[in-house]
């Protein structure tokens, strides 16, 4: 590796190597998680010089704190629940489980230990023009990098393109008596070594709803502290419908929540709310994440940033100053791993003079809680402020075979269209398997088909997704009236 450090110091390759006519392009990518390695890796493929620099541990949030883990957890709280309970438990026994924490814990480590090192660390030592640097990387003009490495010098690091995907952090919002306390972020929360008597959640989105319904499946306590309501920025039934199945299960959720103060003595977390005293052994604040660019000295480059420090992108991932792309949680698109990789894809291609636009039209999201939250495309209040007039359908579960067989109606299926033309725009699902079927639905979308288009398609019976025709089809018709699998 070029940039490294030896005896005699750090020896690096001299900025006039980028004027070189022959020389290949040299990449720089801040960062090792989705973004980061889509970008290093087409860039590497197309023949251009990557270093990837990256300050902790390569993989990013996803395979190690986010996305792996965290389905892993809900995957055995739901394991745990089924044999606790079930609509077959008349007939089938239920059986207490016994938890053993340490080896939930060990299991889901040892996953993302054997993804990092498959998806990531063998894959850059694959390439013999991809350099890896850990340390800490900071401008120091517009063609340069300076990075205090872990080991203790600092190496400058010329390019003609830089990728900037450092990710995201825990949001901690600044409430008396917080800091200093013992609270957990997702990122504890994961490998916790027991599950605790009782947890408070401060938090009402999508790593707030997915860790309190794994917590309360593994037999905490939990009450949610929700400063409006869950998903407050999506489609009301969906919160509706999530704070209802979890208030079934067991779980105290709190709406319209003004938090005054937080305090531990030691054992317990006292939370003043509007509500009154609230109490647990732990706390998770879980109230969404911050881009980590505060200490890139993004100033010296001029960069234009978000109120929050979020870099500013366009279709293209392009920032305000040429040869400076972002992606990923650290830039102005949407926080999901996908988009990412989406992303970073399309800014090498770029970089290497192409002219690859990210499209989010049709980008499904999904929650993994249970029921799946499931959404693509626009809901109605959306579509309203973009002066589009909608029409929509409401499926309720006990309409689709599946829910029937699997006795569990718990959740709907919502067609968004455009009013004359019946263009299909957007799909909000709650429903088991909603992450499933929502693909469907964007494709859908992404063909421009009408609900009468869907309606007519072969959907295989007694599946979910089978939902989705069933929910064209009430456009037309009363589903009610029709026989199992009419088509």
């Amino acid at each position: 590796m070029s940039e490294s450090c030896g005896p005699g110091g750090c020896e690096v390759p001299p900025a006039a190597a980028l004027s070189e006519p022959d020389a290949p392009l040299r990449i720089a990518v801040i960062g090792s998680g989705g973004a980061a390695m889509a970008c290093a890796i087409r860039a590497a493929e197309a023949g251009a010089r990557v270093t990837v620099i990256e300050r902790g541990t390569l993989g990013g949030t996803c395979v190690n704190i986010g996305c792996v883990p965290s389905k892993v957890m809900i995957r055995s709280a739901e394991i745990a629940r089924t044999r606790r309970i079930s609509p077959f438990d008349d007939g089938i026994t239920a059986t207490a489980p016994r938890l053993d924490r340490a080896v939930l814990v060990a299991q889901q480590q040892g996953l993302v230990d054997s993804l990092r090192g498959a998806k990531y660390e063998d894959v850059l030592a694959g390439f013999p023009n991809i350099d890896v640097i850990h340390g800490e990387a900071r401008f120091r003009d517009r063609t340069t990098l300076m990075v205090r490495e872990t080991k203790g010098c600092q190496t400058d690091v010329p390019f003609g393109h830089v990728l900037i995907a450092t990710g995201a952090r825990p949001s901690v919002p600044d409430l008396p008596g917080l800091s200093g306390t013992p609270f957990w972020t997702s990122t504890e929360a994961l490998v916790a070594p027991e599950i605790p008597p009782r947890l408070l959640v401060l938090g009402a989105s999508v790593v707030a709803a997915e860790l309190s319904q794994a917590f309360l499946r593994l037999g905490s306590q939990v009450t949610m502290l929700a400063r409006s309501t869950l998903f407050s920025r999506e489609d009301p039934l969906i919160g509706s419908t999530i704070q209802s199945v979890f208030e079934e299960e067991g779980m105290e959720v709190l709406t319209g929540t003004a938090v005054h103060s937080v305090a531990h003595d030691g054992a317990v977390f006292t939370v003043e709310t509007n509500h009154g005293a609230k109490q647990a052994e732990h706390l998770l604040v879980a109230t969404g994440r911050t881009p980590n660019t505060r200490t890139l000295g993004l100033e010296v480059l001029g960069v234009a940033t978000t109120g929050d420090g979020a870099i500013v992108v366009d279709d293209r991932l392009a920032a305000s100053v040429p040869g400076v792309w972002a992606a990923g949680d650290c830039s102005t698109m949407p926080q999901y791993v996908y988009v990412a990789a989406a992303a970073g894809t399309r800014a090498a291609t770029n970089m290497l003079g192409g002219d690859a636009r990210l499209d989010l039209t049709t980008m499904p999201a999904v929650v993994f809680t249970h029921p799946d939250v499931a959404t693509v495309g626009l809901d109605e209040a959306t579509a309203a402020r973009r002066g589009l007039e909608t029409v929509s359908r409401t499926l309720t579960l006990d309409n689709v075979p599946r829910a029937l067989v699997n006795f569990d109606h718990r959740g709907f299926i919502k067609i968004v269209a455009e009013k004359g033309t019946l263009r299909i725009l957007g799909v909000q699902a709650v429903a088991e398997h909603a992450s499933e079927l929502i693909q469907s639905a964007a494709l859908a979308i992404h063909g421009g088909m009408t609900v009468t288009d869907l309606a007519d398609q072969l959907f295989p019976y007694l599946t979910m997704v089978e939902g989705l025709k069933l929910t064209a089809q009430t456009f037309t018709k009363d589903v009610s009236k029709l026989s199992c699998c009419a088509g």
